[in-house]
């Protein structure tokens, strides 16, 4: 029988090569030298782009305020929010479990408000900014709820709604350094023909100048916005129909009848009552 033919020395290869081939010291077609220079260049070349991040991140932190944000142009106006927050209030007065969830959200936003947690802030001077220049933790004026009186929800712990007339409280969205100009008020109207009485506290809807400016949550943690509190007086005319009504600011440089924004400086919404 003929010897099979031996293959050449240094011919013979198979898949395990393409992983590591002992001749040549190769490991997935590089030597360790190979291997070393493109790890060297990639760590190179993502050093110096982690570098370059941390420094362009670094300088832009150096222009940044902690306590302003560097622009403020997106508003320039305030808009309205109403407590409870509903854009749709219905209220039968004869059920309390049906309006409950409305006396729920105003005593619960009212607690900031309390007069014994308001007492440990400034009484300010009225109608004047209250500025602030040297510390950096800002002083708060005092706004007590008992200034809400009848709406209170100190002597009728229902706001209204168990007698039919309903407390309504509106405030401004903070704007940092905003100062407005004039006597800022507000003035609630029902979309129809005959007027709807109402009352408001503080008087007329006055908010004092003395709120103003507010110097951001990092400065002014412990500032409240002023409010004011709506009475509806509704009358038995005016039961079983849905008011609409629209609360603005008025007296002053806020804008409030931007067609684009219907929340900018005034507020709609919706009141039902049944008996």
């Amino acid at each position: 029988m003929a010897n099979k033919e031996e293959k050449p020395e240094g011919k013979e290869s198979s898949w395990k090569d393409l992983i590591y081939n002992p001749r040549t010291g190769e490991f997935l077609g590089r030597t360790a030298s190979s291997w070393a220079l493109i790890f060297l260049f990639y760590l190179v070349f993502y050093g110096f782009l982690a570098g370059m991040f941390t420094l362009t991140v670094w300088v832009m932190l150096q222009t940044l305020d902690d306590y302003t944000p560097k622009y403020r142009d997106r508003v320039s106006s305030p808009g309205l929010m109403i407590r409870p927050r509903y854009l749709d209030v219905i209220v039968n007065r004869s059920d309390p479990q049906q309006y409950k969830k409305y006396v729920q959200d105003l005593e619960d936003f009212l607690l900031d408000y309390n007069d014994t947690v308001q007492e440990q802030n400034v009484q300010c001077p009225e109608g004047q900014y209250f500025l602030q220049d040297d510390p950096e933790e800002k002083k708060v004026c005092q706004f007590k709820r008992s200034q809400l009186r009848q709406c209170s929800g100190l002597a009728d712990t229902n706001f209204g709604y168990s007698e039919g007339q309903p407390c309504v409280l509106i405030k401004m969205n903070r704007i940092i350094g905003l100062k407005p100009r004039g006597q800022p008020y507000i003035n609630c109207m029902a979309k129809r023909e005959t007027l709807l009485e109402m009352q408001y506290f503080p008087t007329e809807g006055h908010i004092d100048k003395m709120y103003f400016p507010y110097y951001g949550k990092k400065a002014h943690t412990k500032y409240v916005q002023p409010l004011v509190a709506v009475k509806l007086q509704l009358l038995e005319q005016d039961y079983n129909t849905t008011l609409t009504i629209e609360c603005k600011v008025e007296g002053s440089d806020l804008r409030n009848n931007d067609e684009r924004d219907k929340f900018l400086g005034r507020i709609a919404f919706r009141v039902h009552v049944t008996k």
